[in-house]
């Protein structure tokens, strides 16, 4: 298994997965994106934010990125954590691992708080999210309609950072030195 980063080519494998999902409430999107545009969420989010794959016998088998989480400046030290499997490779830690090399490489991009949205009931996602110290935030009753209902939305949050006076302005990825960047996508991939 290895962890590294998505790069434009892999859309088309990083969009299969996520198409597993759009019978699911799990996406509020109703109908998979075109390859091209994926391309560009990839493009864009991987600008600043780490956008990491995994791959087993060459084959992506999950992926986890971070985006923006609000947009006015003062937000600039959160970013927002989204996370999907392939069906035959969930319930093998593979979740904690992408999670855990993301949530690193953001820290050293001085990101002080992780959030993520989770459709509720989402036992799996849920705790995930509780097992990597996240706690429930809030949530958002019937805020949106999928699958022939109203569903609710649970905020979950984690510090992973000091909340120091003045902190530094974000540092896109590409600024982080290449060891600590190796060195924790070696960790993650079990080398």
């Amino acid at each position: 298994m290895e962890i590294g980063f998505a790069a434009l080519q892999d859309a088309g494998e990083l969009l299969a997965i996520y198409s597993q999902y759009m019978e699911t409430p799990i996406t509020f999107e109703c109908a998979p994106p075109a390859e091209e545009e994926f391309t560009e969420r990839i493009r864009n989010i991987s600008a600043c934010y780490p956008y990491l794959v995994c791959r087993e016998n060459g084959r992506i088998i999950g992926y986890a990125y971070a985006h923006r989480q609000a947009e006015r400046a003062a937000y600039q030290w959160n970013a927002e954590l989204s996370i999907y499997l392939d069906r035959g490779a969930r319930g093998r830690g593979l979740g904690r691992r992408l999670y855990g090399a993301l949530m690193e490489l953001l820290r050293l991009q001085g990101i002080r708080t992780v959030y993520a949205l989770v459709t509720v009931p989402n036992p799996a996602s849920e705790g995930l999210h509780r097992a990597m110290g996240f706690r429930t935030m809030g949530v958002q009753r019937s805020t949106g309609y999928k699958d022939g209902a109203w569903r609710d939305v649970a905020w979950f949050e984690k510090p992973i950072g000091a909340y120091d006076v003045a902190p530094a302005p974000l540092r896109p990825l590409e600024q982080v030195p290449g060891e600590q960047v190796d060195r924790i996508l070696a960790a993650a991939s079990g080398e």
